[in-house]
């Protein structure tokens, strides 16, 4: 069975990225930041798309007096 690492494991795990990758885990880390930012800002898009199609959903149905499933 496998479970989620403790307290000590993830201080090894650390150890050994520091060790693995010393002066390039900055950068790495810099860059995985900036990834999970541009993904959150694609992700606010989509639902901003979801939203315009629904409030336009709710116009074309007041105005025609028709329901659009």
């Amino acid at each position: 069975m496998i479970t989620i690492p403790g307290s000590w494991e993830w201080l090894i795990i650390v150890a050994i990225a520091v060790l693995v990758f010393g002066r390039k885990l900055p950068g790495i880390m810099r860059s995985l930041g900036s990834s999970c930012g541009e993904f959150k800002k694609g992700f606010k898009g989509v639902e901003e798309e979801i939203k315009d199609v629904k409030d336009l959903k709710k116009d074309i149905d007041n105005i025609t007096h028709f329901k659009i499933s």
